[in-house]
């Protein structure tokens, strides 16, 4: 038996029927994981931290002691969740030496249900990308095709799973930062409602539109973590209280409706030709399946890049400004006037522009620009809170849409994975890659990518499912109901 090809529910079965132990998984995916440095997938993992949590799975269920649902289940974390005594660095020089002295709630959910976090996944730099290729440690590869970008900014994290280095694992998104790559690497990512999930630990880009979610190969997988994760926190106080649904058992019942709205703004210039006719196709198997399928429109989408361009920036300026050197994380060692106009300066000042000069990569930098701009005097109302009233529009949108359906259906990214370094110097190019994922950040409700395809070159397409808020259990349904169709969840990368 190959144990990285199991899915996560074979995993936790397999270990609570002794069919395995926790040991045993841990060591098969660190041994995968060595063969495939090459990918870049981590930037810190410490095999012998990972092996003694399994083995104190094994001793606790060997003793009779109560174990968690996710029991010696391995769960790859994005670069940015705080792990008490562990580098969380967000891909940044900035945070090079941080360790927090505390555990993200999702952290302590995870620990609470025996899972083994198994190491810190390489991301976009602050989270601020779509392609892993501005991290500090240099890209991440697709496990489909090593010259291609796995998409980001949670692209570590999605990478893991696709080349079955870890069965599951957790990323973060902001403008599509979990679908995007989920798409491009062939596997499941759900970015939840705005709330679903605790960001307690979670280091910020955008706080109003970060979220926490997972990344499994098929949607029972997708439930099994969803459960573990979610819930309220009076840690965080965005988190909502409702009670978490019991997802694993609700996924195979039928939505009790199907009604699915095809997103015409979707379909329009830009998407590449094998995208649409995957997507068409997996349209056509929910209507096989007696879906009532619509035409829709969000009329505003096409304001989404923009609107999402000026909030995400502004929170992140914002955000983004207690990295200066003086209480933790990076510290410039040489801040010595640089010219004859910073000679005046005050050495605290060049101190902290120096650190931030260093500390920052470049579009971590280009984005603090941008949203210092949009916020400052005389500008405010002419871009920032005119993109407040535009984000309020496309949330109308949305509310508009579902009262006539229940679930949205599109592609989550216009093409298949691209090549490193295509779009890196146009950024324009690069922020279009999440032109479809956005606006539902922008509104807070959750939408769901799984694989529906593959390109000629043998590249995954994703489509993505969008939900009104809080129907994460309605939209695992949905997407478990094409799963139940289909095979696209079952294929793997040859590596």
């Amino acid at each position: 038996m190959q144990l990285t090809n199991l899915t996560a529910t074979e995993v936790v079965a397999g270990i609570s029927a002794r069919k395995f132990n926790a040991e045993e998984v841990a060591k098969a995916f660190l041994d995968r994981t060595a063969k495939l440095k090459n990918l870049n997938i981590y930037v810190h993992l410490d095999d012998e931290v990972v092996l003694n949590q399994a083995r104190d799975v094994d001793r606790r269920l060997a003793a009779g002691e109560a174990v968690g649902p996710l029991a010696g289940l391995p769960v790859a974390i994005k670069d940015l969740l705080c792990v008490q005594g562990e580098p969380t660095t967000c891909g940044s020089k900035m945070l090079a030496n941080f360790r927090p002295p505390y555990n993200a709630t999702v952290i302590e959910k995870l620990k609470a249900a025996g899972a083994v976090l198994y190491g810190k996944a390489n991301m976009d730099e602050f989270a601020m990308g779509s392609s892993t290729e501005n991290s500090c440690y240099g890209p991440t590869l697709n496990p489909w095709d090593p010259a291609r970008i796995p998409g980001g900014s949670s692209g570590g994290s999605a990478a893991a799973v696709a080349a079955m280095t870890a069965p599951v694992s957790l990323g973060s998104d902001t403008g599509g930062s979990i679908r995007q790559p989920a798409a491009l690497c062939g596997v499941v990512g759900l970015k939840p409602t705005y709330g679903r999930v605790s960001r307690y630990g979670l280091i910020a880009f955008a706080s109003s539109l970060d979220q926490i979610g997972p990344f499994t190969w098929n949607v029972p997988d997708m439930a099994l973590m969803m459960e573990a994760i979610s819930g309220g926190d009076p840690k965080d106080a965005t988190s909502l209280p409702d009670a978490v649904p019991a997802y694993s058992q609700e996924i195979e019942k039928r939505p009790e409706r199907l009604r699915i709205g095809v997103v015409k703004e979707f379909f329009g210039e830009g998407l590449d030709n094998e995208v649409a006719v995957a997507v068409h196709n997996a349209i056509e198997v929910y209507r096989k399946l007696g879906a009532e399928i619509k035409e829709v429109s969000l009329p505003h989408s096409k304001y989404g890049i923009a609107a999402y361009y000026i909030v995400a920036p502004a929170e992140a300026s914002s955000n983004l400004a207690r990295y200066d050197g003086t209480l933790f994380g990076h510290r410039a060692k040489d801040f010595s006037p640089a010219d004859e106009a910073e000679k005046d300066l005050p050495a605290l000042v060049r101190m902290m522009m120096a650190t931030r000069a260093e500390g920052f990569g470049a579009e971590v930098k280009r984005r603090i620009m941008l949203g210092t701009y949009a916020l400052s005097a005389g500008y405010a109302d002419q871009y920032y809170n005119k993109a407040l009233k535009v984000r309020r529009l496309i949330r109308n949108d949305f509310e508009t849409a579902f009262k006539d359906v229940d679930f949205l259906i599109g592609p989550t990214t216009p093409t298949p994975a691209f090549k490193l370094g295509e779009k890196a110097a146009n950024p324009l190019a690069m922020y279009l890659s999440d032109i479809y994922t956005i606006t539902t950040n922008l509104a807070g409700i959750p939408g769901l990518s799984m694989p529906c395809g593959l390109s000629s070159e043998g590249l995954p397409i994703g489509m993505q499912l969008v939900g009104p808020a809080m129907s994460e259990t309605a939209l695992l349904q949905a997407a478990r109901l094409f799963e139940r169709e289909t095979d696209w969840h079952t294929k793997r990368p040859n590596i």
